[in-house]
């Protein structure tokens, strides 16, 4: 559920350096430094109910390339899958 995801979003993101800028009803914006170079980065995810029982997650993220903040965006993800299947296992496929 969107609520859930949003909560989930709320506890993982300060705990690899990102403090919450904007918060709104289905969205939040989070900003800070990831990894380096030192250069503030800010991720903005949004969340909706989509087809019934299916809940869609969008992460927009101002990181260059393949930054550690896109792949703890991924890690997040992921995280997600676990809330409603705690056997789900992350595969890294590169």
């Amino acid at each position: 559920m969107p609520d859930a995801v949003l909560a989930e979003a709320d506890a993982f993101f300060p705990t690899i350096g990102l403090r919450q800028t904007h918060a709104a009803h289905r969205a939040r914006t989070f900003e800070g430094v990831v990894g380096t170079p030192d250069e503030p980065q800010s991720l903005t995810l949004t969340v909706r109910m989509e087809g019934g029982h299916y809940t869609f997650v969008e992460a927009h993220t101002t990181a260059q390339g393949e930054s550690r903040l896109d792949r703890n965006v991924k890690k997040f993800f992921v995280r997600l899958h676990r809330l409603t299947d705690a056997r789900h296992a992350s595969a890294a496929a590169y």
